[in-house]
């Protein structure tokens, strides 16, 4: 605490909690990308609005950078601070403040977990329907700064589908109170979905108030082997067709051998290219329906082997075929691409981006897997043993090049669902025009007039 600038904001505020030793820099400081070298100036905890806002006026006097930072689960270095900036931490403003029975509304801090969201909703008989594997470690602030979306969104959408209203501290200190949980609302611009999404540039999420909505019917979890890549389309085609589908999530044999290296169960024999998970609503007709497809599917060639989970345990298995991916590729401390596109330009855009990830990555570990069901495709890179982290870096950053150029002339997006952040900033431009570019920047300008709210994120 002997730099002036902390001196003065623990005056200012004598019961904030702040963080100056090392180890907590370096936690609080990055996340799960662990490509900086987090150096942030301090940690600041606050315990309600008023403290944030204060810490914000803070900062514009001292020209002090903050970066928010919820769960730090991010995966484009969207919460780093490597360049002395205050992050400023919301894990303690954490609760429940209100539920609103009629409005089926939950108001929250947003420093909640998107597992407490969950279990607050379900006390009440509902549910918030945005749901991913780091539910336990994300928060919900986090969620809406990256628009977040999941293994749920062929049925429920992202998370500003969902978001009714927002308390936001703006790059000035201000407290912006945004569209009040109202369905109808049609008196200029919406302030509330413009912060969804914007990475912490534009203000400080504090407080949420999210829509909550009847629990889904019970449902079954189906896993299917398929033969080749064409069949994904085929199947998730057949399937939507003839079920109410509540997740179709696919991943590749690479990704299977990972997963069941860690731990997880092999559910059908045999090796095959790819596979889907797929959940689909539970009626007396459904597992007809489900067996029927499956039996169509086969005769035409697209599925080689499945299986439907015949109880709750087994269907947690089957999802954690899935689920368990990320976590079993972070020791490789892989290089991610998440992108986005009509689900109609998957089929061209797949053999396109086979071709030039065998051609780029002829001795590299590549994991495949995503949502098809809404045109979302995680590609994880493995560096090789041999390889330094720069220079492993290099060659990833180049073949993503060259994936923005090819996402550009399909009409996709180089980030789906976890931000720009600092790893996706240099291609934007593959995704926004120049004169979107531009308006964006103008946006922030207005929002945040010093330019301190997590800096470097989004723009070069």
């Amino acid at each position: 605490m002997t730099d002036a600038r902390l001196a003065a904001l623990a005056a200012r505020l004598p019961n904030l909690r702040l963080l100056t030793d090392p180890a907590d820099l370096e936690h609080y400081g990055r996340d799960w990308t662990r490509r900086w070298t987090p150096a942030p100036l301090a940690i600041a905890l606050p315990g309600d609005v008023a403290e944030v806002q204060d810490i914000v006026r803070w900062a514009n006097e001292q020209g002090v950078a903050v970066v928010p930072s919820g769960g730090r689960t991010g995966l484009s270095g969207g919460a780093v601070a490597a360049h002395g900036e205050l992050v400023l931490s919301l894990e303690r403003m954490n609760r429940v403040l209100d539920f609103d029975a009629v409005d089926r509304t939950l108001t929250v801090q947003a420093g909640m977990s998107l597992h407490a969201v969950h279990e607050a909703a379900k006390e009440h008989g509902l549910i918030y329907p945005v749901d991913f594997a780091a539910r336990g470690s994300c928060s919900i602030g986090g969620n809406i700064a990256t628009n977040a979306g999941g293994i749920r969104v062929i049925r429920y959408g992202n998370t500003r589908e969902w978001i009714a209203g927002l308390t936001v501290v703006a790059g000035n200190g201000k407290l912006l109170q945004l569209n009040r949980g109202l369905i109808k609302n049609s008196s200029g611009y919406d302030l509330r979905q413009l912060m969804i999404g914007s990475e912490g540039t534009l203000g400080i999420v504090v407080e949420a108030t999210v829509r909550l909505t009847d629990p889904p019917p019970s449902s079954q979890v189906m896993l299917l082997a398929l033969p080749n890549m064409d069949a994904l389309m085929e199947v998730f085609a057949l399937f939507r067709s003839r079920l109410t589908l509540q997740a179709f999530e696919f991943f590749t044999d690479v990704a299977l051998r990972h997963v069941l290296a860690h731990g997880a169960q092999r559910a059908i024999d045999g090796e095959h290219p790819y596979y889907v998970v797929t959940e689909f609503d539970a009626d007396e007709s459904s597992q007809d329906a489900a067996l029927a497809a499956f039996e169509y599917g086969v005769d035409h060639g697209w599925i080689s082997d499945g299986v439907i989970a015949q109880s709750e345990a087994q269907a947690a298995a089957l999802w954690r075929l899935r689920e368990g991916i990320t976590e079993s590729l972070a020791p490789h401390r892989p290089y991610k691409n998440d992108i986005s596109l009509r689900i109609s330009a998957l089929p061209v855009f797949l053999h396109e981006i086979q071709t030039l990830l065998g051609q780029a990555y002829p001795h590299f570990d590549v994991v495949w897997f995503g949502h098809i069901g809404d045109g979302n495709l995680h590609i994880n890179v493995l560096r090789p043993e041999n390889l330094s982290d720069s220079d492993f870096i290099a060659q990833c950053e180049h073949v993503t090049k060259l994936l923005a150029d090819t996402l550009q002339r399909h009409g996709g997006s180089i980030s789906a669902e976890h931000g720009i952040g600092l790893v996706k900033r240099a291609y934007l431009g593959s995704t926004r025009s120049e004169a979107e570019i531009a308006l964006m920047r103008g946006v922030k300008q207005v929002f945040d007039p010093k330019g301190l709210l997590n800096p470097g994120k989004l723009f070069i």
